[in-house]
């Protein structure tokens, strides 16, 4: 299908010798096309330069701004061609002709042409104006490509439903919707697979993404256990993924759920998971994560145990409420994807669904492992994301909020393998002070530091804190 929207944009973009791009009714890019004029130029240098296209292209996607701003002429409701004029405050260097593609009364997408002034005379009709026929030509192709966008969006949220049912329905019914989801997905879905996660998924619009994902094959919104919550099937709904205590002591009530996306990707080999990587950092882009392009986070080090994830993502601060500062302290992104290795058949999608929301769930406690986290790479956040939730009884009084600067010591000692000197370095204080507190997490813990097992033990206790 996705060639199909190709050779319609062509079209359209031929009938009006003018370059045209296809974006969903979400703003994300499905189709561009390059109008050759025949004298070796491509629809002029003022089109192709014009920052909004040239983005769009980039990030397969315009941001909120952008889209705000061409919604305030009323694109959301147009039943006909609307003409935008140029707005170099906006970035709009270039005019445009949006084509609204509708179906049964809904506007499913847009078709942009770029007018730098050789449309200027193209009548696109109205009362007592009769329509140019090439702009009638391209209004009949953008109803045939809104015809084809519903039809995508009503197959994918069929999928995404069969998606859901299979990650998260009841038992008793899953080989049921695995079979029904593998005869929704083209071809029977009979090659490698791979699920993505995004945590949280908290984009403008909440539903699942529309068409415009290359290899995505189905998308569904999950609600899954936040921060603090507690051992269990995903706050009642998910596919089964453990949802874990908090920084907050381990003891308490479970977290409210929040809303993560999870997306079936079609892979060429299960040893391959590069489309999923690519479709991975297109949704976070999405979920305003960060932009496309697979950079990691800036911040070297993780969150440390302690340190509470403010409700939009931003600066870190300990749980006294301080800002965390020094060596293991960093900002929590707002959202975070993670990518659960590939499998030869629909029959793994649970599984590798499992992974991608541990490495999405590492990425936050740990933001080096980010933005994108795949299975493989997360360390040992593999076994911690699969422990029972709650704190271990001996280090529950340490994880309490008025022992927040002893557990960052602890978890920097115990990051710096032991070694005195390099962990007073990296928390800036003098020798002494590391062993005074040091003593005082011992008794806290009753735990002995010289003891190969109570490290471990006190080490995955604090890391598997702010998961």
């Amino acid at each position: 299908m996705r060639g199909d929207y190709q050779q319609l944009v062509d079209e359209v973009s031929a009938a009006l010798g003018a370059p045209a791009t296809l974006e969903d009714r979400d703003f994300g890019l499905i189709a561009f096309g390059v109008h050759d004029t025949g004298d070796g130029s491509s629809g002029g240098v003022s089109s192709l330069m014009d920052p909004v296209r040239t983005k769009s292209i980039l990030h397969r996607r315009s941001t909120a701004a952008v889209r705000a701003w061409f919604e305030a002429y009323g694109i959301t409701r147009a039943t006909g061609p609307l003409r935008i004029p140029p707005d170099p405050s906006a970035g709009v260097l270039t005019g445009r002709i949006c084509l609204p593609a509708r179906h049964d009364g809904v506007v499913q997408g847009y078709v942009w042409l770029l007018d730098d002034g050789h449309l200027a005379d193209v009548e696109l009709g109205g009362p007592g104006r009769a329509q140019d026929p090439r702009i009638a030509q391209a209004m009949r192709t953008a109803a045939r490509i809104g015809a084809l966008l519903a039809a995508e969006t009503r197959a994918g949220a069929a999928a995404g439903a069969l998606l859901h049912d299979v990650l998260a329905g009841p038992a008793a019914g899953r080989d049921a919707a695995l079979a029904e989801l593998r005869d929704a997905l083209p071809g029977g879905a009979a090659g490698p697979v791979a699920a993505v996660a995004v945590l949280p998924w908290r984009p403008a619009d909440p539903a699942a993404p529309g068409p415009g994902l290359p290899r995505t094959a189905a998308t569904t919104v999950m609600r899954v256990a936040g921060a603090g919550g507690r051992d269990g099937e995903d706050a009642g709904t998910s596919a089964g993924a453990r949802v874990r205590t908090g920084a907050g002591g381990g003891t308490g009530g479970g977290a409210e759920p929040v809303r993560a996306l999870a997306a079936l990707v079609l892979l060429p080999s299960a040893g391959s998971v590069e489309p999923a990587v690519a479709a991975a950092e297109r949704l976070l882009h999405a979920a305003g994560g960060g932009a496309p392009g697979g950079a990691r986070g800036g911040a070297p080090g993780e969150v440390p145990a302690g340190v509470r994830r403010g409700a939009q993502g931003g600066r870190a601060r300990t749980r006294a409420g301080e800002p965390a500062t020094g060596a293991g302290a960093a900002a929590v992104p707002d959202a975070v994807a993670g990518v659960g290795d590939g499998r030869a058949d629909l029959a793994g999608l649970p599984g590798t669904w499992r992974e991608a929301l541990a490495a999405a769930r590492a990425a936050r406690a740990a933001p080096r492992l980010g933005p994108v986290a795949r299975w493989p790479e997360i360390g040992p956040y593999r076994l911690l994301t699969d422990l029972p939730g709650g704190a271990d009884p001996a280090v529950g009084r340490l994880l309490e909020p008025a022992h927040a600067a002893l557990a960052r010591t602890a978890e920097v000692y115990l990051d710096h393998a032991g070694q005195a000197a390099r962990t007073a370095a990296a928390l800036g204080i003098h020798r002494q002070t590391l062993y005074y507190r040091l003593s005082r997490v011992e008794e806290l813990t009753g735990l002995d530091l010289a003891a190969g097992e109570d490290r471990l033990l006190l080490h995955m206790s604090l890391k598997s804190a702010r998961l």
